[in-house]
């Protein structure tokens, strides 16, 4: 898993696929609105990700940023 982003959005990449999750950049991490988690970037646009998939996403950008100085966290 490789996790990328800006102020404004991470890109997390999976399996060689990539979403991007838009929030906020916050001192000590980001907030990612997990609502934004719709479908891969291109060229797997048309999966849509399901609600089981999007928690598992959710799960495991927690799991991998937890301990790190800068920790994401889902709205």
């Amino acid at each position: 898993m490789n996790i990328t982003g800006t102020m404004s959005y991470i890109k997390v990449e999976i399996e060689g696929k990539t979403v991007k999750i838009e929030g906020e950049k916050v001192i000590g991490g980001f907030i990612a609105f997990k609502n934004t988690i719709k479908n891969w970037e291109p060229p797997y646009e048309n999966e849509i990700i399901d609600e089981k998939l999007k928690q598992e996403i959710i799960q495991k950008v927690s799991d991998k940023t937890k301990n790190s100085h800068l920790v994401i966290t889902f709205e």
